[in-house]
């Protein structure tokens, strides 16, 4: 049974029998108390002078794992309110001495990420992330979308070749993949809404509080979408995301003590600009920026201090060779990034170009060789048609969502450009 449970049901005198680790431990005079951490909780053990319990408390340590009996007692000073009088305590295992306290520095913490996550904080982290996971399937597939599982393995660039990872493949390279889109394009013409949840890797040495080398993308394409519908979508997500958690994470939210306002006071819809308005507010605010330049993570910062926001409508040669111009100027794509407090951008999407020449002319104006790209080519000459799609970070979504100091915080083993190991 688990400490939750427990305390859920929990009535004066009833026998308990619990497994777990001791998570924390003081000793009296006439009595021992150990707080109990499993998988869903904690609970206070009290373990009195005399009883045969005793001497196993006097020996175990920090992290050690034990199985306890005894009787529920009511007392409000205990977590939950109830501690657990114990008549027998067996270990598991005796933990050497653990080697983390209260005044290690958080890349120690990283160092040994084995142990770290052994915590109320990182649990309710990643029952948050389960959680999350679980509401974006549920979104896509109530509005008629099919989950599809993408390779990781690749042939080329998807937003940038400076950040792909090559790695050799047999006799010839290969790289890891940055994103599933260009392999989404093509099944949309055989199922039309489309989405996945999947590692991608970028070889970016940015070292931000946003940044990975390995992520989690939650990203759906889907045919005839138009940019509109794109931000609805995202917005409706993002939205569902937010309200859901507050509904059925309630335990975990307490636990990480998340400021639950922005979640209770978020409404839709989201804010949205265009790219020049965007640099109109920001030259307002201090900032000294130019028609095609990009928004960094300050600029962004800046636009959601509020709240999400929608910018649209960049400008082609800051955006991915794949998006599509406006009709009416060229110079301006249908692509999209929402942007959130404290994080900056948490989602791109756009209108994929559905014709072959442009895309040629695309390809080539980034200094790509079109033949590298014949197969994503041949999707324009065989009933192409219009199309688009996003991409979200999930970490980044947990971050902003949870309060997190990091994107390390919200993945079990982060990876950054000096970090992959444990």
């Amino acid at each position: 049974m688990y400490t939750s449970d427990v305390l859920k049901t929990a009535r004066e005198g009833a026998e308990v029998s619990l497994f777990g680790w001791v998570y924390r431990k003081r000793e009296f005079k006439d009595k021992i108390f150990i707080v109990l951490r499993d998988a869903k909780g904690i609970i206070q053990l009290v373990v009195k002078r005399g009883s045969k319990a005793f001497e196993t408390a006097e020996r175990v340590t920090i992290e050690s794992s034990i199985r306890a009996r005894g009787i529920l007692h009511q007392d409000m000073r205990a977590p939950g309110g109830f501690e657990v009088i114990v008549d027998d305590l067996e270990i598991i295992h005796l933990a050497e001495r653990f080697p983390i306290s209260r005044d290690v520095s958080k890349a120690f913490l990283l160092d040994i990420r084995h142990l770290s996550i052994r915590s109320r904080r990182m649990s309710a982290i990643f029952r948050v992330r389960s959680k999350v996971m679980k509401f974006i399937r549920e979104f896509f597939e109530r509005n008629g979308f099919i989950e599809i599982s993408p390779p990781m393995i690749v042939s080329g660039a998807c937003e940038g070749g400076a950040t792909l990872f090559e790695v050799k493949y047999f006799d010839d390279k290969a790289f890891l993949t940055q994103s599933w889109q260009l392999y989404a394009e093509a099944l949309i013409f055989t199922i039309d809404k489309i989405y996945t949840i999947a590692p991608s890797f970028r070889a970016e040495k940015s070292r931000t509080i946003r940044h990975l080398t390995e992520y989690w993308h939650a990203e759906a394409e889907w045919a005839f979408a138009t940019i509109d519908e794109i931000m609805r979508m995202e917005e409706n997500l993002v939205y569902e995301i937010c309200k859901r958690t507050l509904e059925e994470c309630k335990d975990e939210l307490e636990v990480l003590k998340v400021n639950l306002e922005k979640l209770e006071k978020l409404n839709k819809p989201f804010r949205r600009m265009t790219y020049d308005e965007a640099l109109k507010i920001l030259n307002e605010g201090g900032f000294k920026l130019q028609f095609g330049d990009d928004l960094g993570f300050k600029e962004e910062k800046f636009l959601a201090k509020d709240g999400p926001v929608f910018v649209y409508a960049y400008p082609r040669k800051i955006r991915a060779f794949y998006c599509k111009a406006y009709e009416n100027n060229k110079e301006l794509v249908k692509s999209v990034d929402l942007l959130v407090p404290r994080i900056g951008e948490l989602s791109s999407g756009s209108e994929r170009i559905d014709d072959e020449e442009e895309l040629i002319e695309r390809i080539r104006e980034f200094g790509m060789n079109p033949k590298e790209y014949e197969w994503y080519l041949d999707l324009r000459r065989y009933g192409s048609i219009p199309h688009g799609g996003f991409g979200m970070g999930i970490e980044r979504l947990l971050t902003w969502l949870l309060d997190l100091e990091s994107v390390l915080d919200a993945i079990p083993f982060p990876r950054t450009p000096t970090r992959k190991y444990p």
